[in-house]
């Protein structure tokens, strides 16, 4: 992937929230912020602009000048900490926004002469917040508003964007899915639970609590967990999907990591397929 420093926009009085810790509620079990921060994992650097929190992974802290000046001013102290060509710049409230969004950005906004690319809505409106943007040309229109303005705190997004050339990419429906108000925190809590993405929101959630990067496919622990309640008893299988993942961490030593994972549940499979072959047996 190309290399990109990322500013996530973590400040704002949430008023339509109440005032809550927006970028700290959680969804799925994860902060807001962290479930951004897990999009942009691959960033050089990653500056939140925003109050101090505990996150996933380390980032570099900035606030803007004033304190809620708004996000103008926000991307401004944002870019001061960043040194890559291309600059990710996202919002803290994006539960659904994945690394395929944010590739797609990227590759759009190599293309030609262009200074950007801005994520668009499935109502064909701009988010200047899932964007990324060329950093001597923001950092040129910052400084242009900035001096025209007398600053940057309380202006409008817009005037950034209608100065760039960017290109739109349409990306997932839900990437620039925003949590504004209790309703669309709601909304959001219940789209992960969703049959079609409860098991891969809630295995990614786990190896976020338990500091595991491993990618393995699920399905083949499903199908073993399968084969074990089936062929030995019910209670085989989350036991026996335990000792699989024991031994994949003791094989990891010696080179392991998915193939490690599939590797023992091939081999448990079969075990458990040959004990149910012996109930068969006169």
């Amino acid at each position: 992937m190309t290399a990109y420093d990322a500013i996530v926009l973590a400040g704002g009085a949430a008023k339509r929230l109440g005032g809550a810790d927006k970028p700290g509620l959680q969804v799925g079990g994860r902060a807001l912020l962290d479930r951004v921060l897990a999009a942009c994992s691959d960033a050089g650097t990653t500056v939140v602009v925003g109050g101090r929190r505990p996150t996933v992974r380390a980032v570099t802290w900035a606030r803007e000048e004033p304190q809620g000046g708004g996000p103008l001013a926000a991307l401004g102290a944002g870019v001061r900490h960043t040194a890559a060509e291309r600059l990710l710049v996202l919002s803290a409230d994006l539960p659904f926004l994945g690394a395929d969004t944010v590739g797609s950005l990227l590759a759009a906004a190599g293309r030609g002469d262009l200074e950007g690319a801005v994520c668009t809505d499935q109502a064909g409106r701009d988010q200047p917040l899932v964007a990324v943007y060329r950093a001597e040309p923001l950092r040129r229109e910052l400084a242009l508003l900035a001096a025209e303005h007398g600053g940057l705190a309380g202006l409008p997004l817009r005037l950034l964007t209608h100065e760039l050339r960017l290109s739109r990419v349409a990306a997932d429906p839900l990437a620039s899915f925003d949590c504004d108000t209790w309703e669309d925190i709601a909304s959001a809590r219940a789209r992960i639970r969703e049959h079609g993405t409860v098991l891969d929101e809630w295995i990614t959630a786990v190896k976020n609590e338990l500091g595991i990067e491993l990618d393995v496919d699920t399905a083949v622990l499903l199908d073993l967990a399968r084969d074990a309640a089936h062929g030995v008893a019910r209670p085989a299988a989350p036991l026996t999907t335990f000792l699989v993942g024991y031994a994949a961490a003791k094989a990891s030593g010696d080179g392991g990591g998915p193939e490690a994972v599939a590797e023992a549940a091939r081999k448990a499979a079969a075990l458990a397929l040959r004990w149910a072959d012996e109930t068969g047996t006169p």
